[in-house]
């Protein structure tokens, strides 16, 4: 693989570190638990969609875009981190958000990532719940080619096979990060949503012939369509790569169990998983995909999935700034 024949505007904090967690590790009496702390990429308070974004600028500023758009939930991480790095390289953006939850409370449609929409200059256009959101990114595109301009459309999550190289990089990072430590990892666990992310990882893992397996932990569609998705979406940045055929369908694995009632729904698993990350490592989850994930990981433990010994590294996505559009919710959770 030849990453480096791939424009790329380098704006990632990294290598993002990788860390022990001990107290979880000690609480749970599983595996050894560590962290990739991808939660501090750097862009605008970071996440996982700044890899990607790397990419995916990188193409738009090729083709001389003078706006970017892209789409998501009403507190989606990835606008705001899209709305930063076209701050940062002076373009507009526009935002398609999608009433996905059906949350009514003001300090969800008005605080956290929202709030940092607004700060960073982008322009949000909002659609109900159940709309088809790549077909209307595709609609707004084609509105702003017909006023002149030349947009860039990122679809949601950043999830095609550019923006899949970003999680490609990270395989790489995390394999050297990993021998320099001396790490055998027997297991990466992480949020898998749009795909990106997990199909990254899996296609950089196998294009390295590396054996470590990926986990996705779903936070919206049931485990066959999920699992499907990554697949098809590795199978296509393995082929950009140009290592086609080189990921197998039984490396892409997704538990599914943990979605609750639904995508940016929470659950009890989630909280706790979010109480138990703070108080025993000082790590803020984000209650859509890094809580949901580490609520899988955690009951997955308790199980005797993962045997006593086992190192286990949980990537962390990102995404608590949007613990403050759940302040109706953790309020009152928290009392006590």
């Amino acid at each position: 693989m030849k990453l480096s024949r791939f424009p790329r505007i380098r704006i990632t904090h990294a290598p993002t570190p990788l860390e022990p967690m001990p107290r979880l590790t000690e609480l749970l009496s599983g595996p050894n638990l560590w962290v990739k702390r991808d939660d501090c990429t750097g862009l605008a308070s970071g996440g996982n969609k700044t890899r990607k974004l790397e990419y995916l600028m990188a193409e738009a500023l090729a083709q001389k875009a003078d706006v970017v758009l892209t789409q998501g939930a009403t507190q989606s991480n990835h606008a705001r981190q899209t709305a930063a790095i076209a701050a940062k390289l002076g373009m507009d953006c526009e935002i398609l958000l999608e009433d996905r939850t059906q949350i009514s409370a003001a300090d969800y449609r008005e605080s956290g990532n929202v709030l940092l929409d607004r700060l960073l200059g982008a322009s949000p256009h909002h659609f109900p719940g159940g709309t088809d959101m790549e077909a209307a990114l595709a609609a707004r595109a084609e509105e702003l080619r017909a006023q002149g301009r030349r947009p860039y459309a990122i679809p949601g999550g950043g999830s095609n096979p550019v923006g899949a190289l970003g999680y490609v990089t990270c395989a790489l990072e995390l394999v050297e990060q990993a021998n320099s430590l001396g790490l055998d990892i027997d297991c990466l666990v992480h949020a898998t949503g749009s795909a990106g992310t997990q199909a990254g990882l899996v296609a950089g893992l196998a294009g390295c012939r590396s054996l470590i397996p990926v986990l996705g932990i779903g936070v919206r569609a049931p485990r066959a369509p999920q699992e499907e998705k990554v697949y098809a979406l590795a199978q296509r940045t393995a082929e950009l790569l140009g290592v086609p055929g080189a990921v197998a369908r039984e490396r892409v694995v997704a538990n599914c169990d943990y979605v609750g009632a639904g995508y940016g729904l929470p659950t009890d698993g989630m909280l706790e998983a979010l109480k138990i990350a703070a108080r025993t490592e000082g790590l803020l989850l984000d209650p859509v995909y890094s809580g949901k994930g580490m609520a899988g990981l955690i009951d997955l433990i308790r199980k005797g999935h993962f045997r006593k010994g086992q190192n286990v590294v949980f990537v962390h996505t990102g995404g608590a700034v949007g613990l403050f559009g759940y302040e109706h919710y953790f309020t009152p959770a928290l009392a006590g």
